[in-house]
């Protein structure tokens, strides 16, 4: 398995491993998303490929406001992370996130953040089995302003 930083030229590539994740997208839509987020310096994607075959990513940003649970910014953040299905539970997504992590050492981080949905058992042991400590469980709430 190898692990690279992504590039713009991999903007498609990203794309379709996103579409995966996020399905209310299609991959031309996360495709032009991910080819503006991989020119700015404050975010990185990681892609996982088996020989020529892109099997997961990893995307991770800086974010400079509060983080619940953190001492304070930059903290880096895994903002999704997706392998597929046939590679889950091989150490591909923990290659990634440790990629992640590498970089957010990197731009100055002394912490590493993610958050899930409350419901995402999967997402949660995935998270503990890495490392990371749950600090809060919260409901959020939206209403129209008329």
């Amino acid at each position: 398995m190898t692990i690279r930083q992504a590039v713009p030229a991999d903007a498609a590539a990203v794309g379709a491993l996103a579409a995966c994740l996020w399905p209310s997208h299609t991959a031309d839509e996360m495709a032009t998303e991910f080819l503006q987020l991989l020119a700015r310096k404050d975010s990185a994607v990681f892609l996982a490929a088996d020989g020529k075959e892109d099997v997961g990513f990893a995307q991770c940003g800086l974010r400079h406001d509060y983080v619940e649970g953190t001492s304070g910014g930059p903290v880096g953040y895994l903002e999704g992370i997706f392998v597929s299905p046939a590679y889950r539970r091989s150490g591909v997504a923990a290659q990634l996130t440790a990629a992640c992590e590498h970089w957010a050492k990197g731009m100055g981080c002394r912490e590493f953040a993610s958050d899930c949905a409350l419901e995402n058992a999967e997402s949660i042991a995935f998270h503990q089995s890495l490392g990371f400590a749950e600090v809060n469980r919260i409901v959020c709430f939206v209403k129209p302003l008329r």
